[in-house]
């Protein structure tokens, strides 16, 4: 099992790029993937892609983001990806619905991004759950779901 006790950069980072790169070459830069909820932990354990255990172990000061190097030296890297997220597309029907929407997505703590008048919102569950919870929005019309991406 390998420890990982830094994040060394990022691979944005001018010195750090470079060097992925050329790793890359050679098939030796392994990846590992991460669901959002899982960033929030210090401690982990959890497998690359090319299999190696690893246990992931930071300081409370450090966070785990896309794109975090965590592992760099001249033979391989180790470097975390952010699954892809889903997100529910909801429209409301005008400006009152759109108040009356966030008041409700606010008070159960969902996550939600916005893009011009259509709520994203994050699924981290069941989409079922989150169908579920709209319903009476969707029922009479105050609000309908574009996708569920």
């Amino acid at each position: 099992m390998m420890t990982l006790t830094d994040i060394i950069g990022f691979t944005t980072d001018e010195n750090i790029s470079g060097r992925l790169h050329d790793l890359s070459h050679s098939n030796d830069v392994e990846y590992i993937v991460l669901e959002r909820e899982n960033t929030l932990r210090k401690r982990l354990r959890v497998t690359g892609d090319k299999g190696t255990d690893c246990a992931i172990a930071l300081s409370r000061d450090q966070k785990l983001e896309d794109g975090c190097v965590l592992h760099l030296d001249d033979n391989r890297a180790i470097v975390l990806r952010m699954a892809q997220e889903h997100w529910l597309s909801v429209k409301p029907a005008d400006s009152a619905a759109a108040v009356e929407l966030g008041y409700f997505a606010g008070n159960l703590h969902w996550r939600v991004r916005f893009d011009g008048d259509i709520m994203l919102i994050a699924i981290e569950g069941p989409i079922d759950f989150y169908l579920g919870r709209l319903q009476p929005y969707l029922d009479d019309g105050r609000a309908r779901v574009l996708s569920d991406e």
